[in-house]
């Protein structure tokens, strides 16, 4: 009952919220909560954290305490040295310590590692967030895009619907024939799919950064468009940074760098871990215990006594020193430094992988700003020829093969720019973030 209550509670808090429009802020910081794949990650984040917690408490003593009860029967031994038979029972107790005093470098060694380790996941992490930033960055503006298409779509129904109006009563009064009208009647339907199509692909895509963000439904979902101004300042700025001053700045920064960078210096106590079996190894022992006997046929003093008679303490140093253990030490120190030579190509390559990032982003942004530039150019020149087609078939001097054909170019021509449009923000936006930036607009 109670988990019902809570599950009804989360999902009318998730409609409240939905009835809002998302900005791209909103479903980031949504998605970095409720992603699944981030959550797995965190927990990867606790558990070296216990590894770390493990390795630091290894510097403390041990403490253990025993107790035993032993039983006897048959024919035994006596101090007359006569066999008899005898029952005899034996009550133990003991605590004891063992302390670790000189490991090799072992312990220091291997709480740094563990310390490397937490900060290598904790970029880990950071990888993570990344990638569902920019896996929700591009499904926000696929749905920027389908929007604009969709509204495009829908205003040119409603355009060809006037249009099949105007023919209508045109041929009513006998200035133009059914087939004109047909064939508007035919254009306008091929509208009215292309808007389906549009509207079809908005809902796909809402559908898409909806289960990105784990949303239960899509239904009640949509998002906000950015600020017109900010969009215009953001599409206007030319891509002056050149691709090495990027990397720069990116592969001092970048989490998945970072990450392989940790666990190369790691690699390097991994080394000298290895390297401590050649030490000495030096421990402290100390610890008490007591006893308590009681034998059939002889009269055994009290508990209590026997135990403060037997009380005994002890305190101890052991030393262990290597001499040869098969080549096993020297071993761990090659498989150590093979794993540092291993670590040291994952670092480079990462190094070079963000590199060609960076180049097919860059590279990406200069083709999308020209494509952008020459979609305004070919956009407007298709327009003033619309207009000036319809302007002749409205006077009777285009066809409306002509007029159709037109309207299809510029058409095309909007499509065109407002998907050139949006790539070439995300474009400036992606190289950003490599800067270090956040991933907004």
């Amino acid at each position: 009952m109670r988990k019902s209550f809570f599950l009804i509670l989360l999902m009318a808090s998730v409609e409240t919220y939905a009835q809002q429009p998302w900005t791209l802020k909103q479903c980031i910081d949504y998605a970095l909560e409720h992603n699944i794949s981030i959550k797995q990650q965190e927990l990867s984040q606790k558990q070296q954290e216990i590894q770390l917690s493990t390795a630091r408490n290894s510097r403390l003593p041990s403490l253990s305490a025993g107790a035993s009860q032993n039983f006897s029967f048959g024919r035994g031994l006596t101090a007359d040295n006569t066999y008899t038979n005898t029952n005899t029972s034996s009550t133990s107790f003991s605590l004891g310590t063992d302390v670790p005093i000189f490991t090799g470098f072992q312990i220091p060694n291997n709480i740094k590692l563990e310390q490397l380790n937490l900060k290598a996941t904790t970029a880990d992490l950071e990888t993570a967030k990344n990638s569902i930033r920019v896996n929700v960055a591009q499904a926000y503006v696929e749905i920027l895009y389908d929007m604009e298409i969709s509204e495009a779509a829908h205003r040119q129904v409603s355009i060809d619907s006037m249009q099949v109006e105007r023919l209508t009563r045109l041929m009513e009064n006998g200035k133009v024939s059914g087939v004109e009208v047909s064939q508007q009647k035919s254009t306008m339907a091929q509208s009215a799919l292309a808007a389906t199509q549009a509207d079809n692909n908005l809902n796909m895509a809402l559908l898409t950064l909806s289960q990105l963000l784990e949303l239960p439904t899509p239904e009640g979902f949509f998002i906000a468009r950015p600020d017109e101004q900010l969009l215009s300042e953001s599409l206007s700025a030319e891509l002056v940074t050149t691709p090495d001053q990027i990397y720069a700045l990116a592969v001092q920064t970048r989490p998945e760098i970072e990450a392989e960078q940790y666990r190369f210096e790691g690699t390097e106590r991994s080394i000298k871990i290895a390297q401590s079996g050649y030490y000495p190894q030096l421990s402290l022992s100390a610890g008490m215990g007591s006893n308590y006997y009681r034998t059939s046929g002889f009269k055994a003093k009290s508990f209590s006594k026997q135990l403060d008679n037997n009380f005994s303490q002890y305190i101890g140093l052991s030393l262990n020193i290597p001499i040869f253990n098969r080549f096993s030490t020297r071993n761990q120190i090659r498989s150590a430094k093979l794993n540092r030579l291993n670590q040291q190509y994952k670092l480079d390559n990462a190094k070079k992988t963000l590199y060609k990032e960076i180049q097919q982003a860059y590279s990406n942004g200069i083709n999308a700003f020209k494509k952008y530039e020459s979609s305004k150019v070919a956009e407007a020149s298709a327009k003033d020829a619309f207009s000036l087609v319809t302007a002749k078939y409205e006077n009777g001097k285009a066809n409306i093969t002509e007029f159709n054909e037109s309207r299809n170019n510029w058409l095309s021509s909007v499509s065109n720019l407002i998907r050139a449009r949006y790539e070439y923000l995300y474009a400036c936006k992606q190289l950003a973030f490599y800067k270090g930036e956040d991933l907004n607009f």
